[in-house]
């Protein structure tokens, strides 16, 4: 394993942060693994930067007005809509 300081108690804070459940051995890999991420990091870190182009072009189309759905049509096959808009499920 590398230099970098990655502990077990910061695998399972960011664990808890995404809110999943790891035992010890996931932990010990996550160890690893995050190590191996952050040696990667460095690496970069050390790559010599190079002049980039500096002229860009634009190369998406040209903005167009055009007709669009109106509101019944837009609303027609949402499962559920209220008040003239789409209604979504409730988040908690």
């Amino acid at each position: 394993m590398s230099d970098s300081a990655v502990e077990p108690e910061d695998v399972r804070h960011v664990a808890s942060l995404a809110r999943v459940d790891l035992d010890d051995e996931e932990v010990d890999r996550f160890v690893e693994q995050f190590a191996d991420i952050l040696d990667y990091f460095e690496t970069l870190d050390e790559v010599p930067e190079v002049d980039s182009e500096t002229d860009l072009a634009n190369v998406m189309r040209a903005d167009e007005v055009r007709d669009s759905l109106d509101q019944d049509e837009a609303l027609r096959n949402a499962p559920e809509d209220e008040d003239g808009f789409f209604k979504g499920p409730k988040v908690s």
